[in-house]
């Protein structure tokens, strides 16, 4: 149980003091930002909020990174955005439970640990197109609707009360941390925002002009959809994107706290909470959602640390729901709107942008390529999977240049190579080029000290050595292999000669 509930082992050093005051920071940012998602996917505000709650309550117990806050995110409301308007907000509940399932399903299958294969440049390209398409959501904020129902930009007064409503947002978010840190920017711009509406009656749009945000706790809701195979091939294409954006966002975001704190979480057990969080949340009518960058460092910086601090945020958000809807159905929608660009802005990695001269041309085109799948196909979970793949081919392409021979003749006229580098599919040919069969002495050793045959292609290519050699009349001796070269290498048997010095044994580290 002390496993699960690190809440509970008094063993831990918690500062309960610091964790009850970060929570109620975090829920006091979190009903912003949960409003503003839900309005980027289409969706009721009550959707977000229910989603922030109930996600981040699950994932605060049983998630495997104590400090890491979890609600609704942008990520998620970018995927589910069509499928809103589409099908319906009881599709997106039935994607959600389907989404948590699958993501139980990586945890329990222990995936989580592949999250430590994305490249940098891959990293960089789904903050950053992250940030972009946040930003590109924004933009519709600044129309409204003609006679016949088509938006329109803004003209007039409205756009300069809007404009100067979202500029003075973002100003009080950027600048106030450099006076304070005692409460949220974002928070204080909020409030400030409302304030000026309030005392000077100004004429702007405010939640409550696009949809009620009253509520009780979260009802128990089946998704009110038939369950046949038609609903199921809707569904699972959008189950999949959510679930593999979710648990990109989520780990890369416990990754980010590890470096912080110094510490490591657990991926696998990060990715069966998110699992769950989100297949309770399907069922008690929210949105789904991950884990929140921006929330999470929020809370670190605070000072959390332990599973307290997002527990209080989850609960102090409920009571916000539950007993202060008609004030949050005032809020200004010009508030939210400079949150959301202040968020893109502070999403957006640019210290990718400085250091583009710096990196290398392959990086810096993997990087791009994420940044425009994601802006152009709102596809996260593609993105990163696209990059991945190219960051490996890359890599295995500048791997098999770097294998090399070292040639050498001993007093009883035997012929050494010793091998340098990798023997994998991309360097075989490479590697069939550094020997000159016709000239050999009939005797050779092929060392493999400093190299390592990797797979089938490279057990191929020693087999086809070893016969050039052999329709010559000549012998060769392969050394310093391996256990597991040995037994891939059976067909050669009558031609190895095993030293007793083996490779070392490479292990993954796992959860």
């Amino acid at each position: 149980m002390k496993k699960y509930l690190n809440l509970f082992d008094f063993r831990q050093q918690v500062d309960y003091k610091t964790e009850v005051l970060s929570g109620l920071t975090v829920a006091l940012a979190l009903v912003p930002e949960a409003v503003a998602f839900s309005f980027m996917a289409g969706l009721s505000p009550l959707k977000g909020l229910y989603a922030a709650f109930s996600i981040g309550l699950i994932t605060s117990i049983f998630g495997g990174r104590p400090g890491m806050i979890s609600g609704a995110t942008g990520a998620i409301a970018v995927v589910i955005v069509a499928l809103a308007k589409t099908h319906g907000v009881e599709y997106v509940f039935a994607t959600v439970v389907l989404a948590g399932l699958i993501q139980m399903s990586a945890g329990f299958l222990k995936l989580g640990k592949f999250i430590r294969l994305v490249p940098h440049p891959v990293m960089f390209g789904f903050v950053n197109g992250l940030a972009i398409v946040i930003f590109m959501s924004q933009i519709d904020y600044f129309k409204v609707k003609d006679a016949n129902g088509v938006l329109q930009w803004m003209t007039g007064a409205n756009l300069f009360i809007m404009l100067g409503l979202v500029l003075l947002t973002m100003l009080i978010i950027w600048g106030l941390p450099k006076l304070t840190k005692v409460v949220p920017s974002s928070l204080v711009a909020i409030l400030s925002i409302f304030g000026i509406v309030v005392a000077f009656g100004v004429d702007t749009q405010t939640v409550g002009d696009i949809a009620s945000i009253e509520g009780a706790f979260p009802p128990f809701h089946i998704p009110d959809l038939p369950f046949d195979f038609e609903t199921l091939q809707i569904i699972l294409p959008y189950a999949f994107i959510v679930a593999g954006v979710g648990l990109i966002e989520s780990l890369l975001t416990l990754n980010l706290i590890d470096e912080i704190t110094e510490t490591r979480g657990r991926s696998n057990k990060e990715a069966v909470a998110q699992g769950i969080a989100n297949v309770v949340t399907g069922f008690f009518s929210g949105m789904g959602g991950c884990a929140m960058i921006g929330q999470s460092l929020i809370n670190i910086s605070n000072g959390a640390r332990a599973r307290l601090s997002g527990i209080v945020a989850s609960v102090m958000l409920l009571m916000f729901v539950m007993f202060g809807s008609e004030l949050i159905e005032k809020v200004p929608i010009a508030a939210l709107t400079g949150l959301m660009i202040m968020v893109s802005i502070g999403t957006f990695e640019w210290v990718s942008v400085k250091a583009i001269n710096k990196m290398p041309r392959h990086d810096i085109f993997v990087m791009v390529l994420v940044i425009l799948v994601t802006v152009f196909l709102h596809n996260l979970a593609l993105a990163v999977l696209i990059g991945v793949i190219i960051s490996s081919l890359v890599f295995a392409w500048e791997s098999a240049k770097r294998i090399r021979a070292r040639k050498s003749i001993d007093d009883k006229g035997v012929k050494h190579y010793e091998i340098y580098g990798p023997l994998f599919f991309g360097s075989t040919s490479v590697f069939a080029e550094k020997f000159d069969v016709a000239n050999d002495p009939n005797e050779v050793i092929i060392d493999f000290k400093e190299s390592k045959i990797a797979d089938m292609s490279a057990i191929e290519a020693v087999n086809k050595i070893t016969e050039r050699y052999a329709k010559l009349n000549k012998t060769v001796h392969l050394r310093h292999l391996s256990a597991d070269c040995r037994q891939l290498l059976q067909n050669a048997d009558s031609m190895i000669e095993v030293n007793i010095l083996e490779d070392p044994t490479y292990k993954v580290a796992f959860d």
